[in-house]
């Protein structure tokens, strides 16, 4: 069943990184004749009136007939980055494995695999009412239970306010050092590469109920709460997922330039992956000291001259000057960058980028060049030139990407010591990106279309309902934070004594 979604060409992929999403449920994972002797035993059980407790426990102890079956139902749920450890600690097999294997082919089972029929499952029994608790059941020693009703209405409440959720950090060989000073991180880390500030199926939320503090997937989340947190023309277009995907690239003081890379189209994704979108990104340029953003080929590059020497030093380790033929431009802060599927990319050195994309569960860089560098754990990087090849667009170059993939800004509505601009729009990126600028406030509308605010200058604003003015959220310098679709009228006021600016991210 999984041979077609989890394929071993390491030509293509070397590290049997990439799969192919399945699209079951897990009606077509049960041994049938053991299911109807379970769901027979069952039946026996009740007819019996006996006095003992029968548990039924696992992924799927309540789907189909079980779940009809049960008189009580708990669901125990654990956030990604609890996943992730438990899985690097050896204490996770996938569904139905009982073999010993590797962490990366258990994440690359669990991506492709296990986490897509468990989460709309557990989708339908909280939304459904099918559960009696929710257990978070993050920390072991420390299980927290929720009756469902309960549970249901800490997710109303706070559906109803602007939020922040809670980042992961990641390490990486050309990781900096300023979102790791800015956020006082553990002094044993190495550097700060990566923050997933709001990769919706990475991050988890924390919600204080009572004496309480929960900690729950993002994911659960936001396809519990969809039509109210992402609005309504958002779950139709996408269904209940949360579309656009935020994160910080951190290259200031680091260890050189991320990769030169590419992402994929929508129809290459759905071909090759099983995806329904594409894989679109965006750079903003938090801080900069010094460095370059690079984008498309230069106008004078020979791309089949660029391509031969990307398949050297693939297959044979050989360098070769990438400045030569890829494009680059002198960062500045506050500049806007633009990649849709196809466009060569990377950021440079010295500096952090505010990286907005479209949603996809895996993450499919494929990386063209990465100057023969080796990992933290001295195992060299994964190159994906084939993929790469397959998708790269060489018809963009400086001329061609210049003021139309580093757009010029545009403002669009304005008043006394404020206005909104538009620093980013392309026909093939489903999300337009705003900046908000003002000196003491200003206010907005979410029309039914949830907005994502980043504080990219200034020291701290306050976000509130303008309806509700309890329901509101103190947004610090580069914290993000979500505005619910169904919140409506809202008002950003300036706590800090500097003008400030805020990026927003809508669908178009």
């Amino acid at each position: 069943m999984l041979e077609a979604h989890l394929p071993e060409d390491r030509d293509i992929d070397p590290v049997l990184l990439f799969g192919k999403i399945f699209h079951g449920s897990f009606a077509n994972l049960f041994d049938s004749a053991k299911l109807a002797s379970l769901i027979l035993n069952l039946k026996e059980t009740k007819k019996s009136n006996s006095q003992k407790a029968t548990i039924i426990y696992g992924c799927a102890s309540a789907y189909g007939e079980l779940k009809d079956l049960s008189d009580s139902i708990s669901y125990f749920d654990l956030t990604p980055l609890h996943a992730t450890l438990r899985v690097r600690a050896g204490s996770v097999k996938s569904l139905g494995d009982k073999a010993e294997r590797k962490v990366n082919a258990v994440f690359r089972r669990l991506y492709y695999f296990d986490y897509e029929l468990a989460m709309p499952h557990r989708t339908e029994l909280i939304k459904n009412g099918n559960i009696d608790f929710y257990i978070d059941a993050n920390q072991p020693e420390n299980l927290k239970l929720v009756p469902h009703r309960e549970f249901m209405e800490i997710l109303d409440a706070t559906v109803k306010m602007p939020f922040r959720c809670k980042p992961v950090y990641l390490e990486g060989i050309w990781g900096g050092f300023y979102i790791k000073k800015l956020r006082n991180l553990p002094a044993d880390m190495k550097n700060c590469a990566w923050v997933f500030d709001l990769i919706p199926n990475e991050v988890s939320i924390l919600i204080k109920a009572g004496g309480t503090t929960l900690e729950l997937p993002f994911s659960t989340f936001f396809r519990t709460e969809a039509e109210k947190l992402m609005g309504e023309e958002s779950v139709k277009r996408f269904g209940p997922v949360f579309p656009i995907r935020f994160n910080y690239d951190d290259t200031y003081n680091g260890g050189g330039n991320m990769s030169v890379q590419v992402h994929p189209p929508q129809e290459y994704n759905q071909k090759n992956f099983g995806e329904t979108w594409q894989q679109d990104e965006s750079y903003y340029v938090v801080e900069t000291a010094g460095s370059r953003t690079y984008l498309g080929l230069r106008d004078e590059a020979n791309s089949e001259e660029f391509i031969s020497l990307i398949r050297k030093a693939e297959k044979e380790g050989q360098p070769f000057d990438y400045e030569k033929y890829v494009n680059s431009f002198e960062s500045k802060k506050g500049d806007q960058y633009l990649m849709p599927g196809g466009t060569l990319h990377a950021s440079g050195w010295n500096q952090v980028v505010l990286e907005i994309g479209s949603y996809t569960i895996g993450s499919y860089t494929f990386k063209m060049y990465d100057y023969l560098r080796k990992d933290l754990d001295g195992v060299p990087r994964p190159i994906h030139s084939q993929h790469g090849i397959n998708v790269l667009d060489t018809s963009r170059r400086r001329s061609s990407v210049d003021g139309v993939l580093r757009p010029v800004p545009k403002t669009v509505r304005e008043g006394d010591g404020w206005k909104e601009v538009i620093v980013g729009e392309n026909d093939q990126i489903y999300f337009s990106l705003r900046r908000l600028e003002f000196e003491r406030s200003i206010q907005d509308d979410t029309a039914g279309k949830f907005h994502v605010l980043v504080l990219v200058e200034g020291e701290e604003v306050l976000v509130y309902s303008l309806d509700n003015p309890e329901q509101f959220y103190r947004q610090k310098f580069c914290d993000m934070v979500v505005v619910p679709a169904s919140l409506g009228r809202y008002g950003i006021l300036n706590l800090g004594d500097s003008p400030c600016k805020v990026t927003k991210t809508l669908l178009k």
